[in-house]
């Protein structure tokens, strides 16, 4: 039987952001309230980490060993749920350099959930890819026998949990948005859409290198690409957790004028650029427009 922290949760809320920016092109905006899907593990990050938490606690895993850099919000996300499972984790975290410091407000709540940290280069993170180079980081680690989840917990499995965050936009939009590290959540979200709605992804990492690792991911889970999904690029203002003072005034507006509290690095982005976006005509007058509120600060 599912562990209670995994089973299937109701639909997060669907609300409307009345919001003149918008309004004034004839677009309404819709915020998917998928940070409030679970207490501790918000929107995406529960939605990618149930199939894969099931995966490992049913193969018997009693250790969980994923990837991320000093500020991802995956490895806050892991750690949580090692803790609310009672399952070992530890994280390969990005930049060695990291390793003789104080640990950030991140890394800290990682530590403070039990997630045993291990610092690599970055040389070496990049080489995760090579089976033998993943082995031998995973034996460094104290990790061989571990369950190991993808760095963002972006595989096949989390493409099932994300698909039906589309199932739950179904008849209710015109077009999806959502923040992208690593391309999974769009990749599901895009599946589970009904013919005729459009996913939009929006990078926060530069780069350009999504569109291949969606369309990989896609053929994983699905034999090949399915429903219909773009990318909006050149609104990572600078790269992955860069919050220039132009984001941070336009987070706190949207926060202001909305009454919720607006995460930094995926959200505000995806917050502008639909702002931008709708402000250069993209969206038809008509368009039911929905932002897909991924995570809290």
């Amino acid at each position: 039987m599912d562990h209670p922290e995994l089973q299937s949760r109701p639909p997060s809320p669907l609300v409307e952001a009345v919001d003149e920016r918008f309004e004034r092109y004839g677009v309404r905006l819709l915020l998917k309230r998928d940070d409030l899907v679970h207490p501790e593990l918000p929107g995406n990050k529960w939605r990618k980490l149930a199939p894969n938490l099931r995966a490992a606690l049913e193969a018997g895993h009693e250790q969980l060993v994923t990837f991320g850099g000093a500020y991802s919000n995956h490895l806050r996300a892991t750690a949580a749920a090692g803790r609310l499972l009672g399952i070992a984790t530890v994280g390969i975290v990005r930049g060695d350099e990291l390793a003789g410091r104080p640990l950030n407000d991140s890394l800290a709540r990682c530590a403070a959930d039990g997630m045993r940290l291990h610092f690599v280069t970055r040389s070496r993170y990049r080489a995760k890819a090579d089976p033998q180079a993943l082995t031998e980081l995973l034996d460094e680690a104290g990790a061989s026998g571990a369950y190991v989840v993808p760095e963002g917990g972006s595989n096949a499995l989390a493409l099932a949990g994300c698909a039906e965050l589309g199932r739950e936009l179904r008849g209710v939009t015109d077009v999806a948005a959502v923040a992208c590290g690593t391309g999974g959540t769009l990749a599901g979200l895009a599946a589970g859409l009904a013919p005729g709605q459009r996913a939009l992804g929006v990078p926060v990492l530069a780069g350009g290198f999504l569109s291949a690792e969606i369309r990989s991911l896609q053929t994983e889970a699905y034999g090949g690409p399915v429903g219909d999904w773009t990318l909006a690029e050149d609104f990572h203002h600078g790269g992955y957790a860069r919050v220039p003072a132009a984001l941070e005034s336009f987070a706190a507006d949207f926060a202001s004028r909305h009454g919720f509290p607006v995460e930094r690095i995926y959200v505000a982005k995806l917050l502008w650029a639909l702002t931008a976006l709708t402000e250069a005509g993209t969206f038809p007058p008509g368009t039911t427009l929905t932002a897909i509120i991924t995570g809290r600060p």
